[in-house]
């Protein structure tokens, strides 16, 4: 067998790295995941406030403060998540991206976390409680409303940003040359 070791360990992953290197990816990911991310869990987590003790108990200033420490907690874990996903994902540059494969992938990510986290911090900490309102797992009492969070909000802001990144189909573009001529 004739095998050719590549003097470049990178040669044989030309991908693997390159969503990193790739402008139009950190563009697509602060500039319109992120703001998007942050919206669709910052209405999230106002529609399900009812559902957790803290709005029938706390001050206005503390469910206020709640409400926007939790949607950057969102925002944390759904940028790590996605990116885990394109790390995971081998992505290459943005312009190739496997959408639903890293999709997928941040939302399995997202519920792991956050079954986690309500586990540990409900159940074990008590660090907030949930209303009888609450749908709870059978086995693992943990609520419904953030797994399904995390089931909605990632695809939905990935569509929703990339719909607002990338332009309608239409006619191609001329080609400009360096001397700015159109060819």
């Amino acid at each position: 067998m004739n095998a050719t070791i590549p003097s470049d360990p990178g040669a044989a992953r030309p991908n693997a790295a390159a969503w990193s290197a790739d402008p139009a990816a950190w563009r697509f990911l602060l500039v319109r995941y992120a703001p998007t991310l942050a919206v669709l869990n910052l209405a999230w987590e106002l529609m399900q406030l009812p559902l957790y003790a803290l709005w029938h108990e706390a001050l206005p200033r503390t469910i206020a403060y709640a409400v926007l420490h939790c949607t950057a907690g969102d925002v944390l874990i759904g940028m790590l998540a996605l990116l885990t996903a394109l790390v995971a994902t081998r992505a290459g540059a943005y312009r190739r991206w496997h959408w639903q494969r890293i999709g997928v992938i941040t939302v399995v990510l997202g519920i792991a976390y956050t079954a986690f986290s309500e586990w540990r911090n409900a159940l074990l900490l008590g660090h907030w409680t949930y209303t009888p309102a609450m749908p709870v797992l059978p086995l693992v009492p943990i609520g419904v409303a953030p797994l399904l969070q995390w089931t909605l909000v990632p695809p939905a802001a990935l569509g929703l940003a990339r719909r607002r990144a990338e332009p309608a189909v239409g006619p191609a573009a001329p080609h400009v040359n360096d001397n700015g001529e159109q060819s």
